[in-house]
């Protein structure tokens, strides 16, 4: 099982091309149903029907109480496991055909309102600490542009065209997409970049840019990263992660407030203003238009507005 386990993790990087943190994902769920097998099931080889023993290792998930999100998603890891088995001949049939599976919670994505919102994106500027500029920018293209914080962290500078109002993106499973970048997002990404070229660090070895150049009088230009920690290297997811706490901690939000939260507020307040759900999926990188109808909740405020608006007695 071992030896089949790390051909399938190769397969999935070389041929359909998953990311690092799939990866990272799929290895350790893998690695913890490995260890599984070597303390129940030691000597287990994939041609024996494995039914009896994916649905003992789901129990014990059920045991450790993890939430549901966490088993559903060791399941679907499986599952792909073993449809790898399947599509190798090794096995003629998963262990998952009509096996009862848990259902899915359904919860309402987090977002901020549009007041909180805008309050947070102002923040960085009014206090004008080091990395005000480049905060104020990360900030306003995740709201902007409904970023996942790894896809914020992979831009580059040549990646933002301010001329034609788009980011070039590359999502999960490398695909590239291009979403429209708002004048206030532009604007301040602009002056972050024009706050870079004034300093023209030299370069090192690493994710460290090139010094600027000049195409045009009074103004520079970098390539390479476009967000840079306090040693000029590119931001990391964690660092990332970092900034967005510091400044909601600020903001003294009475919620908890992630990267993650600016993507769920874009896509919320794009369709309570009218967006149709298919732009707003192609903006979001979804495969699948059923991911991005967890976004037609209707806000509470919404319904009240309705509520006045429709009811006899309001």
């Amino acid at each position: 099982m071992d030896h089949w386990i790390q051909r399938f993790l190769i397969y999935l990087r070389a041929e359909r091309n998953s990311s690092e943190h799939t990866l990272r994902a799929y290895q350790h769920d893998l690695a913890d149903y490995l260890y599984f097998l070597q303390a129940h099931y030691p000597g287990l080889t994939p041609e024996r029907s494995h039914r009896i023993v994916v649905r003992d290792y789901l129990s014990e998930l059920h045991g450790r109480k993890l939430q549901r999100a966490t088993i559903l998603r060791t399941i679907a890891v499986l599952r792909s496991f073993y449809r790898y088995l399947a599509s190798e001949e090794v096995i003629t049939q998963t262990p998952f055909v009509a096996l009862a599976m848990p259902k899915k919670e359904k919860k309402l994505p987090r977002y901020v309102t549009e007041d909180d919102m805008a309050n947070l994106l102002e923040l960085p500027l009014r206090t004008k600490q080091k990395f005000s500029l480049r905060d104020a920018a990360m900030l306003e293209l995740l709201y902007s542009s409904g970023l996942r914080v790894a896809e914020l962290c992979h831009l580059n500078v040549e990646d933002v065209d301010p001329w034609a109002g788009l980011v070039r993106v590359f999502g999960k499973g490398s695909r590239e997409r291009l979403i429209p970048v708002g004048p206030a997002a532009l604007k301040r990404v602009h002056a972050y970049i024009e706050s870079r070229s004034q300093k023209a660090p030299s370069p090192l070895m690493g994710d460290q840019p090139p010094p600027p150049t000049h195409p045009q009088k009074g103004g520079g230009r970098f390539q390479g990263p476009l967000f840079l920690n306090h040693r000029g290297v590119r931001l990391s997811d964690r660092g990332a992660r970092g900034v967005v706490a510091k400044w909601v901690l600020e903001a003294a939000l009475r919620q908890h407030v992630s990267p993650h939260t600016f993507r769920h507020s874009f896509a919320t307040h794009l369709l309570a203003r009218g967006c149709d759900l298919r732009s707003v999926q192609e903006m979001l990188g979804h495969r699948n238009l059923v991911t991005t109808q967890t976004y037609t909740h209707v806000s509470p405020e919404h319904l009240k507005k309705v509520y006045q608006q429709a009811h006899p007695r309001a």
